[in-house]
């Protein structure tokens, strides 16, 4: 199995807005990871797309990958806080206030999915069958009942 990731550093944003976009693309298929970053109103969306590109080129160059990049998917993306950097901004009466600049790391790991095995015919159609009975037997049950309801013997008398 490939697996394959990119990093970008000190990305100027903070790893709290980062991790908003990043979990809406975690798990899913890389191309449509790509769709939904370009739709998003973020302006991190934008950095993590290339992280996600890069990460993309990174796994196609590595031994052994078989080429479709059909086969890939975000199997984790996280970020990381980076440096911050402190500035004083001027506030009334001589005072100062304090702004951080944050920045973040953002990783995105990409790997090939596992071929799962689609179940055969005959064992999907055996529970489905014994379900109809199920359901056939509480339908019956629950006319027996209301036969013998409180109803029913008010209307006879």
């Amino acid at each position: 199995m490939i697996e394959a990731h990119a990093t970008a550093r000190y990305v100027r944003t903070s790893a709290q807005k980062a991790k908003l976009v990043l979990d809406v693309i975690r798990g899913r298929h890389v191309n449509a990871a790509l769709d939904t970053l370009r739709y998003v109103r973020k302006g991190v969306a934008r950095d993590i797309e290339k992280v996600l590109r890069s990460a993309i080129a990174n796994a196609q160059q590595k031994d052994g990958f078989a080429g479709d990049v059909e086969q890939l998917v975000v199997s984790a993306c996280y970020a990381n806080g980076g440096p911050s950097a402190k500035r004083v901004r001027p506030a009334p009466m001589g005072r100062a206030f304090r702004v951080v600049k944050r920045t973040a790391h953002l990783t995105v790991h990409v790997s090939e999915r596992t071929v799962k095995l689609a179940p055969s015919v005959d064992s999907v159609e055996e529970p489905e069958a014994t379900q109809l009975a199920q359901k056939k037997e509480r339908v019956s049950d629950t006319g027996r009942r209301r036969s013998s309801s409180k109803r029913s013997r008010t209307a006879e008398k």
